[in-house]
């Protein structure tokens, strides 16, 4: 398991869909690590270009055209991530890392 890969996801709790796909934005230390949970954000079809969403599709794995809400962080268990979608590249990692920073508003 590593930051930036997506997973299917079975009745994710508070969604009304049956399944929903998560990128994992932990640092990879928390994923490495014993701890239970990892934080993912939620990806869906319906984007409406905000800077903490980004924008992502069939190049990282998926389906169709989606986006990453940045602004609807979750924890997720590790043991439920076990349907792997796809991965980010590193310059869309990059491109999540602003979307976090701008929905948690953080300055540097």
């Amino acid at each position: 398991m590593r930051r930036g890969e997506f997973y299917r996801v079975f009745q994710p709790p508070g969604d009304p869909k049956q399944y929903r796909v998560f990128a994992i934005v932990s640092r990879q230390a928390l994923i490495d690590s014993r701890f239970p949970t990892v934080i993912c954000a939620p990806v869906n079809t319906n984007g409406s270009g905000l800077s903490s969403q980004v924008s992502v599709g069939p190049n990282e794995g998926l389906k169709h055209q989606s986006w990453i809400l940045c602004d609807n962080l979750t924890i997720i268990p590790k043991f439920v991530l076990t349907q792997y979608v796809g991965s980010l590249s590193s310059e869309r990692i990059v491109e999540v890392d602003r979307a976090l920073s701008m929905a948690l508003d953080l300055r540097f």
